[in-house]
């Protein structure tokens, strides 16, 4: 049997046709290989590595590419007098990760380690210097945020949930600093730094007034006036939850145990980080943004410096800078000083991929350079046995960078 095969005309191609495809093929293959070779000849763009601003972007984790050619990538000179601080040959590197809202960092010299707040999640958590295993430090922790040491290495820590400021003596028992002010409770104690004089300076914004950081107000508070959330929920019985009763404002606990206003809320609305210059004659204060019920404007994210007398008095305060870089709001949260009395402040620039990381700024108020993180970046510290390495509590992640420069003060 013959089977018959069919052709469709329209389908079948002529000899023409084929060597006219078979030739402009060949044409077509010759021009790309003279393309290629032109483009081979041309030098190629330098291969930079892996920075937040690449796509992808860069992995910050111990199995993340290298990236430090001499200089990391994510650490910006903004001016030439940076690279006096700035350390070439290291990297940024992430220590841990898998918080809520990572704030507080305080390095202990004595143990070598750092300590830093996991807000939401109520504990304190350690990273041990000698082989990087991190440890819950201290649960329940009354959702504490800032944390430092003072000249006596103790620790000191601003509680949300409680309202108050606490240290922690060398025996393991704990004593209440600040509670109040004029009979009235504190808001939320935000950060807190030891002076010379034996004396304790902290702010106490609005922030732990809500679920996430704290607790909110009692029904009708400023944090809860419709009285819809039940802050009771969720704490061990016999919580008293408390309601705000002062304005944003930072104190001084004296030596003696009194307590002194130094900084009013209209001076700073919204007072967070706060540090001292090397030689202890200026306070510098962060004001952020508006908190949980501010009725008034509330702050605009820059930060003050005031002169700080013999007498413990504050005077000049003035606009230390408006933290706007490039037309973004780098808003600071928590700061530092270096040994040189330069800046260093965290940057909460939200979803401006490159801006979040830490701003460093010359005592003159001038921007000297720039630490790129993948994260909002909470607050900082300078740490390490040789106190150079700059730690950085950023939103759910713990990232560290050595640098040239070392940390004023303790903790």
């Amino acid at each position: 049997m013959t089977r018959e095969v069919r052709r469709d005309p329209d389908s079948m191609i002529s000899r023409r046709t084929l060597v006219g495809g078979l030739a402009a093929a060949a044409g077509a293959t010759a021009a790309g290989v003279t393309g290629a070779l032109a483009q081979q000849a041309q030098p190629a763009a330098p291969l930079g590595p892996p920075s937040v601003i690449t796509t992808p972007p860069r992995d910050f984790g111990p199995r993340g590419a290298p990236t430090t050619y001499f200089w990391d990538p994510d650490i910006i000179a903004v001016d030439p007098s940076f690279n006096d601080i700035a350390q070439p040959n290291t990297a940024i590197k992430r220590l841990a990760t898998g918080l809520l809202w990572a704030e507080g960092p305080a390095w202990s010299a004595q143990g070598r380690y750092l300590l830093w707040s996991d807000i939401p999640n109520n504990r304190q958590m350690r990273w041990l210097e000698d082989d990087g295993r991190v440890t819950v430090f201290r649960t329940p922790s009354n959702n504490s945020n800032g944390n430092s040491f003072d000249f006596q290495g103790r620790q000191l820590s601003c509680e949300h949930l409680a309202r108050r400021v606490v240290r922690y003596e060398h025996d393991g028992t704990a004593t209440v600093l600040a509670d109040n002010f004029g009979g009235k409770k504190l808001n939320s104690p935000n950060d807190v730094v030891a002076h010379p004089d034996g004396s304790y300076w902290f702010t106490d914004p609005p922030y732990g007034g809500q679920l996430y950081e704290g607790e909110p107000d009692v029904a009708g508070g400023a944090s809860n006036p419709a009285g819809k959330l039940n802050p009771r929920i969720g704490q061990p019985a016999g919580f008293v939850p408390g309601k705000r009763e002062l304005p944003t404002n930072c104190y001084r606990i004296d030596p003696s145990g009194r307590i002194d206003l130094v900084v009013t809320e209209e001076q700073v609305p919204d007072p967070n980080g706060l540090c001292f210059s090397p030689d202890y004659k200026k306070l510098y204060v962060a004001s952020t943004g508006k908190g949980p019920g501010d009725t008034g404007p509330g702050g605009k994210g820059d930060m003050f410096v005031f002169d700080v007398g013999a007498d413990n008095k504050l005077s000049n305060g003035k606009r230390f800078s408006d933290f706007m870089i490039d037309g973004v709001k780098c808003g600071p949260d928590g700061v530092r000083c270096d040994v040189n009395g330069n800046v260093w402040a965290s940057s909460n620039a939200g979803r401006a991929v490159g801006y979040n990381g830490v701003t460093v700024w010359n005592p003159d108020g001038k921007l000297i350079g720039r630490i790129r993180l993948p994260e909002v970046c909470g607050n900082i510290c300078f740490g390490g046995p040789k106190r150079n390495r700059l730690f950085m509590a950023a939103s759910q992640s713990l990232y560290a960078v050595y640098t040239a420069t070392q940390g004023a003060g303790p903790g």
